[in-house]
């Protein structure tokens, strides 16, 4: 991959959309996302970093999609349809009132569709030409996904496994029938594509207008029922039935006896190598389409993948695969010159995992959080660090710095005291803030948690639970001229004031 570009020293903010604040059940696309995109201007800071934008399938995670290429319906921005006439004045309005810290899924997932539809009803004849154009762009993934949730939605949101036989294995002769008898639904479903795409891309150039980058999430694996398994099931390692013989996962390690085992399917790199990882590529088109930059999650798995066996409910009897390590990065180079990518290379590092991320030369990440094992002299400490990496705090699968100091071990809590010289009376959040920015890595991301100081009851997401995770919400009145102030001073000390 192309080195990154000598770019100055930079701060960023990690809040997915969902967080932002306003009227309705859940943060969009519209006027408050462009206030942050302020907020970030005023404070000098350069990149925004969002979680995947991707429909959830499960537990509203945006980690488990029904389409790793589409984007998710909850975030169009309700009142931008008020104002373009496609949806009746008062529309979000009469909207069920939600938590003002909390996003309502009970009310997009029963209000928010039907409201789309409504839309679509003014605007597909209106905008016929432009859907077109998009549906034309877009044509490799976007047929069989509007397909997919056509289906999808007609049976009862159950996964393509407990469709009916034909459908699930994407008879020809039952495909043509089934595209006949939902044409409608299948229009429905690109048109809420369409509205995605525009609005995004739209507040995407905002953003850029302003000197804000978008750094956007791309998980490794796919959910084992969504579209792109369905429509594309020879990328993947399934048997006969198309089902997974095995699954993803990590094993054993400090923090669990069992491992994880996540059960996604796993990728089919023999079949992906002779296509010139076509699948790939194309995802990565859509993905810098999005994003100006992409981090790609479990990095690893490039290098060697785990591999657990179906029949395994744990994931102890795993075994570790080889990748297709830097042959991939070629192919994507070669289809995609301009893309920039971030890897997320946290966790055990092997030495196999090293020499990937030195040959393809991507920024891999820091996490502060991680750093204070009591002599251990982290990699994750700030005199450690690396320039050409993205350090955080703590990303959406930690604690904020203030939960950490309040919930954490006592013996890594010590240490990072005296290490950081934190104190209450600077907040033990800025100081957090402080370290991080001092280091020399290009690039030092800040959840939005921790510069307003909220403790755990803000988490984003625990790993390992159900229930509770993907809801925090920016209350409406926490971006102040105040803390742009604060945030911009420490910024510009530490010489990472944007251009």
């Amino acid at each position: 991959m192309p080195p990154s570009k000598n770019s100055p020293r930079r701060a960023g903010v990690l809040l997915h959309i969902s967080s932002l604040p306003g009227p309705g059940p859940i943060g969009v696309m519209g006027a408050e996302a462009r206030r942050f995109v302020d907020f970030l201007r005023e404070s000098g800071q350069t990149v925004w970093q969002v979680l995947p934008l991707t429909p959830p399938a499960s537990c509203n995670s945006p980690y488990s999609a029904h389409s790793v290429f589409a984007g998710n319906p909850y975030l169009i921005d309700l009142a931008e349809l008020e104002e373009r006439g496609l949806l009746p004045g008062g529309s979000v309005a009469a909207l069920p009132k939600s938590p003002r810290n909390k996003v309502d899924y009970g009310v997009c997932e029963r209000y928010i569709l039907p409201l789309l539809r409504e839309a679509f009803a003014v605007g597909w004849e209106r905008e016929g030409e432009q859907v077109a154009d998009f549906r034309r762009r877009h044509a490799y993934w976007l047929e069989d996904y509007a397909l997919y949730m056509a289906i999808h939605t007609q049976l009862g949101d159950i996964p393509y496994l407990e469709w009916p036989p034909l459908l699930g294995k994407r008879e020809p002769g039952e495909l043509t029938r089934t595209k006949r008898r939902l044409a409608a639904q299948i229009d429905f479903w690109i048109y809420v594509q369409y509205l995605f795409f525009t609005q995004w891309l739209a507040l995407k150039e905002y953003a850029n207008s302003r000197g804000v980058r978008i750094l956007g999430d791309m998980p490794f694996y796919t959910a084992e029922g969504s579209a792109d398994v369905w429509a594309h099931y020879e990328v993947f390692q399934l048997d006969e039935n198309r089902r997974p013989q095995f699954v993803a996962g990590v094993p054993p390690d400090g923090f669990t006896d069992e491992g994880q085992r996540w059960g996604n399917p796993l990728y089919d790199w023999k079949y992906l190598s002779s296509t010139r990882y076509r699948w790939w590529t194309e995802r990565l088109k859509v993905a810098c389409l999005l994003y100006d930059e992409v981090r790609i999650d479990h990095f690893r798995a490039l290098d060697e993948y785990y591999a657990i066996p179906t029949t395994c409910k744990t994931a102890k009897e795993g075994a570790w695969r080889k990748g297709p390590g830097m042959e991939f990065f070629s192919a994507i180079e070669k289809a995609l010159p301009g893309c920039r990518l971030v890897a997320e290379d946290l966790g055990v590092v092997t030495d196999g995992l090293r020499g990937l991320l030195k040959d393809s030369r991507l920024p891999g990440m820091k996490v502060l959080l991680f750093a204070f094992t009591p002599w251990a002299q982290s990699d994750y400490l700030p005199h450690n660090h690396k320039r050409k990496c993205v350090a955080y705090i703590g990303t959406h699968d930690n604690d904020t710095a203030l939960g950490w100091m309040r919930d954490g071990k006592a013996d890594e809590t010590r240490f990072a005291t005296e290490y950081l010289r934190l104190t209450p009376e600077e907040g033990y959040h800025w100081g957090f803030i402080r370290g991080l920015y001092g280091s020399v890595a290009d690039t030092a991301i800040v959840q939005m948690q921790d510069f307003l100081g909220l403790d755990n009851t803000a988490r984003m997401n625990i790993p390992g639970t159900v229930g509770g995770n993907w809801e925090w919400r920016m209350e409406p009145e926490a971006l102040t001229g105040q803390l742009a102030v604060e945030v911009g001073a420490m910024v510009a000390r530490y010489g990472r004031w944007g251009q």
